[in-house]
This record gives structure tokens, C-alpha cells and sequence, in this order.
């Protein structure tokens, strides 16, 4: 099933999607390996946020206390998916977001520091496994990660 979302640029009122457009077809990506952007005009934007040792309820998006006034707008102006499966751990709940995969079959079935060589609990992602930002830019999407990974065992 495809769901067309709006722009967030052009949602904004901050301007129109136009520059947005031009700078995920700037020659840069091509300079990266990045494929030109073969997508339709109408292809919805994707962003994925994961948000690390927090519950459920405090964020005002959320119906909790603490202000997230950046949040709110682009969660209700989306799609949002509230029955994620956690780890209860960070490395093996990022390694699972970044697959689609369970945190076993790819290696991280325990926080990264604490990789061995028991199946499972490697450390690494293996390259067999495509992560969604590979899918995506095969697609023509322009990808791009921002934050703590905390997915490679330490050397």
C-alpha cells in the first residue's frame, strides 16, 4: 500500500518544496555513489526517529508532559507506528530499526561492548542484511543518519 505524505517544507508555510526538491538532486549525491533520484513528484518523504530511553507517555505528542513542539506537527501530519518491538537495550533496538530484521538474525543480540563469538550476538550487522537506508536509496531515495549508532563492537 502507498500513502502519499505532503512535503514537509511545503507543509511549513517556510517556503516551497522546490529547494528541498533541488537539494536531493544536487550533484553531490552522484559524488557519494548516491543514484540520481528517480522517484515521482508525488513520492512521500520518509523520516524515521528513534528516540532512546524514553517512555511512551512524556512527550506531549504522546499525551505526556514534556514539550515536543517540533515533534508533534511532522507525527500528526504523518503516519506514525506506536507497536515497535524494543529490545530493552539500545544497540540491538537500533540494529533492528536499521534492518527490519530481529536483533538475533543480524548479530546484535546484546549491546555492542559486550559482542562475542556465539551466533547472534557478533556486534556486527552482517552485509548480507540490507539496512532500509540501502532499500531506499536503490529506490531513488537520498538518504541520511543523524545521531548515536552504537552498533559496531569496539576493536
Amino acid at each position: 500500500m502507498r500513502v502519499d505524505v505532503p512535503s514537509p517544507v511545503a507543509r511549513s508555510g517556510r517556503g516551497s518544496a522546490e529547494p528541498w526538491r533541488a537539494w536531493l538532486n544536487h550533484p553531490l549525491w552522484e559524488s557519494c555513489g548516491v543514484a540520481q533520484r528517480a522517484l515521482p513528484d508525488d513520492a512521500p518523504n520518509i523520516l524515521i526517529v528513534l528516540i532512546d530511553d524514553v517512555g511512551p507517555g512524556l512527550p506531549t505528542t504522546f499525551g505526556g508532559e514534556i514539550r515536543t513542539d517540533t515533534l508533534t506537527p511532522i507525527y500528526s501530519e504523518g503516519i506514525g507506528y506506536n507497536r515497535f518491538h524494543t529490545t530493552a537495550m539500545c544497540s540491538p533496538t537500533r540494529a533492528s530499526l536499521l534492518t527490519g530484521r530481529n536483533h538475533h538474525r543480524i548479530g546484535n543480540g546484546q549491546i555492542a561492548e559486550l559482542a562475542n563469538d556465539w551466533d547472534g550476538y557478533s556486534g556486527e550487522i552482517p552485509r548480507s542484511s540490507a539496512r532500509v537506508a540501502e532499500v531506499l536509496r536503490l529506490y531513488g531515495y537520498a538518504t541520511a543518519a543523524w545521531g548515536k549508532w552504537h552498533n559496531r563492537r569496539k576493536p
